[in-house]
């Protein structure tokens, strides 16, 4: 047993000290409603602007109904990985819907995003293997590389020009990784031009697509459905459940032969417990509803207009996104952190977003919209940000 000697607990008080001095320290909000719009702590409601939940599929009475069903037909836990007795009906038809939704061969579940992530690149590249990242990807995709062993190597962001260039007189496999769309910065990535280079220079090109899936696409089919890419132009596609589907989990998409593989030899695929078969069947009920409520899409950009609009008339510091995520750049960590508190003071969750999250000196305030927001949500929050502004 390894014991914390007073000398290590006094060190780990500074640091502690440190990340509150820098406006870096973190804490959590207990909450005591459902997830969705409106959110209750410590007995308040508060109108909710940091929630992932895009299409408002996570407190929807259908998706809660099958989850309520399913739990009663095979109960709570999965008791087992899905290679020894944990895979069940309601896995498996979720991975068939979901390979058909994105239009690929097959998918494969994950227990997380982060898993999916770090265990995909593990599985296809190693030691004498290169993997290419934005310098913005999410940590998942960046454990992920460091994790397989793989020459590291990092562009700018966007920069497809500098991607290029560091894959010349690359022989070795290469791996090109990027989010689809940007989760602190709300952009989307230049998918044609990578599949371009990828072509060219022999790649695997990886695309996670969190925050994508669901809200962009007239199917929702994420970023790859707004550019018209498919299996053969994007070999390996990521999605996450907690996002626009409201529920839990991840998956992997690809060819059959991509899939087997993953099966085989991704590590935080074959030793982890399944996820529960009643989140699959909620996440069965809630795809319905990504593919058919066309209505949520349309809601969801409407807002996301209105918004712009609003904050570009304020002259507010927003950064530029087409998506549900809408930065608003602060730069001073502890600046975002006291307009983050003052904004719940007067209802309003908004998350300050500081390093290592983002870059040092790019703190910012992160806006994610939903479906279920009205437009009275949208112009009573740029009303205190107009406050905000003028002082």
């Amino acid at each position: 047993m390894v014991l914390v000697t007073p000398c290590d607990m006094e060190q780990l008080t500074n640091h502690l000290a440190e990340l509150a001095q820098q406006g870096l320290y973190r804490s959590r909000r207990i909450i005591e409603s459902p997830q969705s719009i409106l959110l209750q702590i410590d007995g308040n409601k508060y109108i909710n602007f940091c929630s992932n939940d895009y299409l408002g599929l996570a407190n929807h009475p259908d998706v809660i109904q099958a989850f309520k069903s399913a739990a009663d037909t095979y109960g709570v836990g999965s008791g087992s990985a899905h290679l020894i007795c944990g895979h069940s009906s309601a896995h498996h038809a979720l991975e068939e819907e979901l390979a058909a939704f994105t239009g690929r061969d097959r998918a494969l579940l994950f227990s997380t995003g982060y898993m999916a992530n770090m265990g995909v690149i593990a599985t296809l590249v190693g030691r004498s293997d290169t993997v290419f990242q934005d310098r913005l990807n999410h940590a998942s995709l960046l454990d992920g590389a460091l994790l397989s062993g793989a020459r590291f190597k990092r562009y700018s962001h966007a920069d497809t020009a500098q991607l290029d260039e560091l894959m010349s007189n690359i022989p070795a496999k290469k791996l090109i990784v990027s989010d689809g769309v940007f989760s602190m910065d709300g952009d989307f990535a230049p998918l044609p031009a990578l599949v371009s280079i990828a072509n060219a220079c022999k790649a695997w090109l990886m695309v996670d697509d969190a925050h994508g899936l669901g809200v962009l696409g007239q199917q929702g089919g994420g970023v790859l459905e707004h550019y018209a890419l498919n299996q053969n132009d994007v070999p390996i596609l990521m999605g996450t459940l907690g996002k626009s589907f409201g529920t839990f989990g991840a998956f992997v998409a690809g060819s059959e032969e991509l899939i087997e593989t993953l099966i085989q030899k991704a590590r935080t695929y074959i030793y982890t417990t399944a996820l529960p078969a009643a989140i699959a069947e909620a996440t069965r009920a809630s795809l319905k509803h990504v593919i058919a409520d066309t209505w949520r899409r349309d809601k969801l950009n409407h807002l996301i207009e209105r918004f712009k609009l609003g904050a570009q008339q304020l002259n507010l510091p927003l950064m530029p996104s087409d998506s549900a995520i809408q930065p608003l750049m602060i730069n001073d960590s502890q600046q975002a952190v006291n307009i983050s508190n003052y904004l719940f003071e007067q209802g309003f969750l908004v998350s300050a977003i500081r390093p290592p999250t983002v870059p040092k000196g790019s703190a910012r305030l992160r806006v994610t919209l939903s479906a279920l927001h009205e437009e009275q949500h949208i112009d009573r929050l740029l009303d205190v940000f107009a406050k905000i502004h003028k002082t």
